[in-house]
């Protein structure tokens, strides 16, 4: 597993790609393409039969550049790092910072994998990967990208800790189609790492995303609720709301939240040099003045039924 280090000076992990996946990847890529790339040839040969030499190389140079060149850019940018080959081995191109990768990130790949890839026989590619830390290729490099696993076992995957039980459907009215797909990969890195981090550098680092994550959401932050649980609660809302459009609702009309198994769940409470907020669950309210006035005394006296005990 290799590091990801985010903006708070912050490990995380993330799971590069190795050389023999992403070559057959490339492999899978090349095939697809490259028969297409024929099959235009052959098309355009037969149809470009009467044009005169210049016409046909000004062809032959422009299904070039779109078909092997073009095309890997435009489906790499529309699918956010997941090509035909990268889809069937179980891989995906982010950015650095663990984002998904845009327009000139997949135009920079491309660009240079015609050098690496193409004209050297993936000669290039395959040394930088192996000389590579993190196993990058020339065009990774320049564009600031890394190829990762994504199917990783269920025994090896941590999972997202679940959320205090009173905070479980509270946060069922939140629109969250505005929240960016690398904000979401944010959270979950944080809170599957949050045992793992300083107590002061984890508790800033959650009061950022729940501050990021409040102002996608339109919804200022909860006072009485803990940032990292607020980061549990509206991830653990997100999978509810997934598992209701992959699986559809319930005779009742709503699927129950998310709950993953009841293991071991960590406890979302502040540093000890952070300020501690009081939390009472909801509907639960004390008055100051009559908890002060009972102290000291004696029991209470138990309320009257109506019934007298005879003399």
């Amino acid at each position: 597993m290799n590091e990801l280090v985010t903006g708070d000076a912050v490990v995380l992990g993330l799971r590069p790609a190795k050389l023999p996946s992403r070559a057959l990847a490339v492999v899978i890529d090349l095939v697809v393409v490259w028969a297409a790339y024929i099959a235009v040839s052959i098309v355009l040969a037969i149809a470009t039969d009467s044009l005169d030499t210049a016409a046909v190389a000004a062809l032959a140079v422009a299904s070039f550049l779109l078909i092997p060149v073009g095309v890997p850019i435009a489906v790499e940018t529309l699918s956010h790092g997941r090509s035909l080959g990268k889809l069937a081995c179980g891989l995906r191109v982010v950015r650095d910072d663990g984002g998904p990768i845009r327009f000139r990130h997949a135009l920079v790949r491309g660009a240079i994998g015609v050098v690496e890839l193409l004209m050297s026989f993936g000669v290039i590619a395959s040394i930088a990967s192996l000389v590579s830390a993190r196993g990058r290729r020339v065009g990774d490099l320049f564009a600031g990208t890394l190829v990762v696993r994504e199917r990783v076992p269920a025994d090896r995957a941590p999972a997202v800790p679940p959320p205090p039980p009173w905070l479980v459907g509270r946060f069922s009215e939140l629109d969250l189609s505005s929240v960016p797909d690398d904000l979401w990969l944010a959270v979950r890195q944080y809170l599957t790492r949050m045992r793992q981090l300083d107590p002061g550098v984890g508790w800033s680092m959650s009061e950022r995303l729940a501050s990021d994550l409040a102002a996608r959401t339109g919804v200022p932050l909860p006072h009485d609720v803990p940032p990292a649980a607020y980061l549990a609660a509206v991830v653990n809302e997100r999978q509810a709301r997934d598992s209701r459009r992959a699986f559809g609702a319930v005779a009742a009309g709503r699927t129950p939240p998310v709950l993953p198994p009841r293991t071991h769940q960590p406890e979302f409470t502040q540093p000890r040099d952070a300020q501690p907020q009081a939390v009472e669950p909801h509907g639960v309210r004390h008055d100051a003045a009559e908890v002060t006035s009972t102290r000291g005394q004696g029991p209470a006296d138990p309320p009257a039924s109506g019934f007298a005990p005879p003399a």
